[in-house]
């Protein structure tokens, strides 16, 4: 029997969701048919198929998970789209791993499911057409997680999920301290090379001629020092994968050998006179504009083209603001149990976290937070405990928020004198430093003697705090 392609079975056990959902997608022009509950939509399948399912992941009884491996046994041929309001890389790597079609996580964009939905209905009906085989079940991977659930980083989930499936080349591309050695990690433990060698190299820490010895290895003799023959870290990585960093700052001459590498699958040592063949799987990352080098003549663009096969990019901590907090608390839960003490953060303190645009993105944020429970004076982690360049994001929050607020003395048309800003920005840094009037003076550039002469003009000589 002919299944009609317009058929849709969502699934979610908020009825707000439903009605929202089923509305959207009548308007699109499909049947929709609901459910409550996992167990509800089995009694749908069961009277009848539905060529795609939209179900939420997270649901009391039968979850999402446990639905899509259902449905994938007694109808292989629907394609299930899961939703989560709790996005992460063990949700994706399950949910796409599992045979889901997509993964989306709420508070999801209207249009954006949509154009999902239109996406996975229109290969539905190109693969009933090419009359293609239901798909096998696909191999399962070690899970492991990384921190975050913003839209972006569960975009990355996905692709990373996806990308472990194959056998191709990785190019990940983000800037400084987004993780991307993390990343390719992760790639290689959800990959069916999971029980083989994972070999780091980094392409910037080397001169040409050492870095050609330390990918490729050498044999006895084949330069001054090389007393004995040494496999390089291609072979050591037989079986495994092998994750270039900063690939952008291979020399032309390696460049040149790495694309032998990919084509023919075969390397020579230096100084060797043997071919050996080479079967690993190559991670490649760069902080570069790889693309853009290739158009200066700065990078082989056949190279480029043959580590770009698939593409992972990696958001900067600034665009994915909204993960802050799960990192930074990741971090202090890391810490605590290393130290055996707990740390907390403070209202203040994550609030300039929020604000901070984090040049050096996560890498940054986890060495700021382990900054401050080494001078924190107690478990909880105050804005006086953080590296200077947010002490000083907190106190320009403190004067934006004085000159805002408006203080007895200020000119009658709101506008501040510059007396009455240096006295603002003054007190802002103790109060910002938790009254430590040695680090304030400090970080205003001002000399000690001066703050303690500008305070007795105030008449608060004695603020708390007389370090």
């Amino acid at each position: 029997m002919k299944m009609n392609a317009n058929r849709l079975l969502v699934v979610d056990d908020d009825a707000v969701t439903r009605d929202l959902l089923r509305e959207v997608f009548e308007q699109e022009g499909f049947e929709v048919t609901l459910a409550a509950s996992g167990e509800e939509a089995l009694q749908c399948l069961g009277k009848s198929g539905f060529p795609l399912v939209l179900s939420d992941i997270r649901m009391l009884g039968l979850d999402g998970i446990e639905l899509l491996g259902k449905v994938r046994a007694i109808h292989p041929e629907t394609f299930v789209i899961l939703m989560t309001g709790f996005g992460n890389l063990e949700g994706a790597v399950r949910a796409i791993q599992e045979g889901a079609y997509d993964y989306i996580s709420k508070p999801f964009r209207i249009q954006e499911l949509k154009a999902l939905v239109a996406r996975a209905q229109k290969q539905w009906k190109q693969l009933r057409e090419a009359g293609a085989p239901a798909a096998t079940e696909p191999p399962q991977f070690e899970k492991r997680t990384l921190i975050g659930h913003s839209p972006m980083i569960v975009d990355v989930y996905k692709n990373l999920a996806r990308a472990a499936l194959s056998n191709s080349s990785v190019l990940i591309n983000g800037e400084s301290g987004t993780g991307k050695e993390l990343v390719a990690r992760a790639l290689h433990r959800q990959s069916a090379r999971a029980a083989g060698p994972f070999v780091a190299v980094n392409c910037a820490a080397l001169t040409e001629h050492l870095l050609e010895s330390e990918l490729f290895g050498h044999e006895k003799g084949a330069f001054t020092g090389a007393v004995a023959q040494k496999k390089g870290k291609l072979e050591l990585a037989q079986g495994g994968t092998v994750f270039l960093d900063e690939v952008g700052e291979l020399a032309p001459s390696l460049q040149a050998k790495f694309l032998r590498v990919l084509q023919e699958h075969e390397f020579d040592r230096v100084g060797g006179t043997r071919t050996l063949r080479l079967d690993v799987r190559l991670i490649a990352a760069t902080n570069r504009d790889l693309e853009a080098a290739t158009d200066r003549g700065a990078f082989r663009p056949d190279l480029f083209y043959r580590l770009n096969v698939v593409n992972l990019r990696l958001p900067p901590l600034r665009d994915r603001r909204e993960d802050i907090p799960r990192l930074a608390a990741h971090f202090l839960d890391r810490i605590s149990r290393d130290r055996g003490a707990k740390f907390i953060l403070s209202d203040e303190a994550l609030r300039t976290m929020m604000q901070f645009h984090w040049p050096g993105n996560v890498r940054e944020l986890e060495n700021s937070v382990e900054r401050a429970c080494t001078f924190a004076s107690g478990p909880v982690l105050r804005l006086g405990d953080m590296p200077t360049q947010l002490q000083q994001q907190g106190l320009e929050a403190h004067s934006v928020s004085a000159g805002q607020g408006g203080r007895n003395g200020a000119e009658p048309n709101g506008v501040k004198t510059l007396a009455d800003l240096e006295r603002d920005a003054i007190l802002s840094a103790i109060r910002v430093l938790n009254g430590d009037k040695l680090r304030a003076a400090k970080l205003l550039g001002i000399g000690k003697t001066t703050l303690y002469r500008k305070l007795k003009e105030y008449g608060i000589s004695d603020s708390p705090g007389g370090n």
